[in-house]
């Protein structure tokens, strides 16, 4: 399988990138610039590509910013302190943003030959993030498969859409993640 990797630089995707290099699969990387105030988090993600000696594409979304409006990551709200769980979170849901990501992943996918899209969304996300839940993933990939129906069969991989952030960093550990190369905090301060 060629599969494009879609990578913010944090900790869930970069594990996901070395898992997809450890069976063999990964041959790309994609990230996206829409805007985020830790956009500090692309730098992570390109020292992962060099790291595992794959092409790196950022995509540049910034002008859709000013649209996505209410988040705390594109938008003048403050980043929430707290348990991640906590109802205060979905300050943090940007409008749309999987689904955005992720038809633009396809597009890339189709047009550069890969034959899978992956994304790292996880079941610790499935209480705040609407788009990281496994009917999620689910409807999206067949309403790909419809859009390029007869021309291209692209899958979508989410290997950690079942597991918790515990069991992501287990993974890490196991695949030798350098976890120090990545970037988490939506704050994008000197420290997560």
């Amino acid at each position: 399988m060629k599969s494009l990797a879609i990578v913010s630089g944090g900790l869930d995707s970069v594990t996901l990138a070395h898992f997809l290099a450890r069976h063999e699969q990964l041959k790309g990387m994609l990230s996206f610039d829409y805007g985020q105030r830790h956009k500090k988090e692309l730098d992570f993600a390109a020292r992962a590509a060099e790291r595992l000696h794959v092409p790196h594409i950022i995509i540049d979304l910034t002008t859709i910013t000013p649209h996505l409006k209410g988040s705390a990551l594109t938008d003048n709200v403050a980043v929430p302190d707290g348990h991640y769980a906590a109802e205060s979170m979905k300050q943090t849901v940007v409008p749309n943003r999987h689904a955005i990501m992720l038809a633009v992943a396809f597009g890339v996918a189709a047009g550069d030959g890969y034959n899978a899209v992956a994304m790292a969304i996880h079941a610790g996300d499935h209480f705040i993030y609407p788009d990281c839940r496994p009917e999620f993933a689910e409807m999206f990939e067949r309403m790909e498969h419809k859009a390029m129906e007869g021309l291209w069969d692209i899958k979508l991989l989410t290997p950690f859409v079942t597991i918790t952030k515990a069991d992501i960093a287990r993974h890490a550990q196991t695949l030798h993640v350098p976890i120090d190369e990545t970037w988490s905090c939506y704050k994008g301060g000197a420290v997560h």
